[in-house]
């Protein structure tokens, strides 16, 4: 039964290549409304062939029942997706890309009558990863421009933990949660700063269970141990959707929790 108090959200890790879009859109129907869902954001960015996101993937994955997609990284890799940055709110670019890259990197929507408005927050670290501008002065930016009443949720998209941990520190009691990704493995770090700021490292990937990331460990391993470039392939067989389970009002996060769904594995996509 859900309680119209708080929000509940879902906040999905990387959704990877073609099996991971699938495994979203037969389940989050089903899943939205057994979990009692009021919004469901997801990272996106290596949803078309386990690497970057074209616009065709994002828009099925809105259809899908997904809110507001993020990004990362690879988001530039399909020109397709430029225009898509441009023109749809519901889907965002790390905000700390210079102001002339397309898109926005942060959204204020409703998610009904009886709740706060919703913000989310795309960033992306500079640790081991591009040389853009600095997440933590976005953050502090964002955060500033928020509704007063604003629920926000922050994707830190980025590659050490050490730098997801220090912007969890720097907005703690100010924001609601804010959310890892980018690493593709869940973390068992869920907890709550100051009784206001949810946390987690990295909030995993959907995608298939038996892989390296995601893709085909075989290839992946020898790329480690010959040192020689590999075509990546994404890795077959039975899928799982990992993330993060929230509730939230406009006070504080008052639980979150490391969530994982399969399904039997002859049900699965492959």
């Amino acid at each position: 039964m859900q309680n119209n108090s708080f929000m509940r959200l879902l906040f999905l890790g990387d959704i990877v290549g073609n099996t991971g879009r699938q495994m979203v859109k037969d389940h989050l129907p089903h899943l939205r409304r057994e979990l009692g869902l009021n919004a469901v954001i997801a990272n996106a960015e290596n949803a078309s062939g386990g690497l970057g996101l074209s616009a065709k993937s994002a828009r099925e994955l809105h259809r899908a029942g997904v809110d507001v997609l993020t990004t990362g990284n690879h988001v530039w890799k399909f020109p397709d997706i430029r225009p898509l940055l441009e023109n749809e709110s519901w889907l965002l670019r790390p905000a700390n890309y210079p102001a002339s890259a397309p898109g926005r990197g942060a959204l204020v929507f409703s998610v009904g009558e009886c709740f706060a408005p919703l913000m989310v927050i795309n960033l992306q670290g500079r640790t081991f990863m591009e040389a853009i501008d600095c997440p933590f002065a976005a953050a502090e930016r964002l955060v500033g421009e928020a509704p007063a009443d604003a629920v926000i949720l922050v994707d830190m998209h980025a590659e050490a933990t050490s730098e997801k941990r220090a912007l969890a520190h720097m907005l703690r009691g100010r924001v609601h949660a804010v959310l890892g990704t980018h690493t593709h493995v869940q973390t068992n770090d869920a907890c709550i700063l100051d009784g206001v700021t949810g946390y987690i490292s990295d909030l995993g990937m959907c995608g298939p269970e038996d892989s390296c990331l995601g893709m085909d460990s075989d290839i992946i391993l020898r790329r480690f141990r010959t040192g020689l470039p590999q075509r990546f392939e994404l890795a077959k067989g039975p899928c799982m959707l990992n993330g993060a389970l929230m509730e939230v009002d406009q006070g504080r996060c008052r639980s979150i929790s490391a969530w994982q769904y399969r399904v039997l594995k002859e049900q699965d996509v492959s």
